[in-house]
């Protein structure tokens, strides 16, 4: 029988949340929930959609588990309140691993985690709680996530790298191995990193340049 489950959220994430759930877990979502002033309508994804203030009321903590499908608004701040708050509720908070991942850590992952397919996670790494690892990362062994940070697709975690609470890996970034990110650290999408950052750091490679010359004006 699968674990009845309430989602926080009703945005694309919680839709997500929804789909990953359903088709690739041992959940079954009941419920989402949202803070009252953004409960515009009674159900989402045809499901009930409540009001995080009545949920434990209509959910039990006792029956259901929880799981916040929120971003990185406010460098994951909006996410780590949620996450304390149901856990404040006496909600044990699941996490989504993707059965399409490569997780070789034994299990060293906390809650409210969000491991989408084709990551690959390599021995001795710990991942703390209410962490999201979008598609197709690489967390190089002996590394440390700490909680409440968010990586986005294809960056490449070098082994032994310390990952700081509440800090954002953007798409494509490469962080060096042994380099320790400070928590709040912002690293911009295609960033090198090489040492170690300071906390709140960030950091934003320079863009391609714009070619003067048209598609049709080049030869291939």
């Amino acid at each position: 029988m699968k674990i009845p489950l309430v989602i926080f959220g009703s945005g694309e994430i919680a839709q997500l949340a929804h789909y990953y759930f359903t088709n690739d877990s041992n959940y079954e979502v009941a419920a989402f929930t949202v803070d009252p002033e953004y409960k515009k309508t009674e159900s989402f994804c045809d499901l009930p959609l409540v009001s995080f203030e009545e949920v434990e009321k209509l959910f039990s903590p006792t029956t259901h588990r929880f799981f916040v499908a929120l971003s990185y608004a406010k460098l994951n701040l909006v996410r780590k309140e949620k996450f304390l708050s149901a856990k404040a509720r006496g909600y044990t908070l699941a996490s989504y691993i993707s059965s399409y991942a490569t997780v070789l850590n034994q299990g060293q992952i906390g809650e409210n985690c969000f491991i989408f397919e084709d990551n690959t996670i390599q021995p001795f790494v710990s991942i703390g709680s209410n962490v999201t690892l979008w598609s197709g990362n690489h967390i190089g062994h002996h590394s440390v996530i700490h909680d409440h940070v968010f990586i986005t697709s294809h960056v490449v975690i070098s082994g032994g790298v310390t990952v700081g609470e509440q800090s954002f890996l953007g798409v494509n970034a490469t962080i060096r191995n042994g380099i320790f990110i400070a928590p709040r650290t912002v690293v911009g999408a295609g960033s090198l990193i090489m040492k170690d950052t300071a906390e709140k750091d960030v950091y934003i490679p320079r863009r391609t340049e714009l070619f003067p010359k048209k598609s049709d004006e080049i030869t291939l």
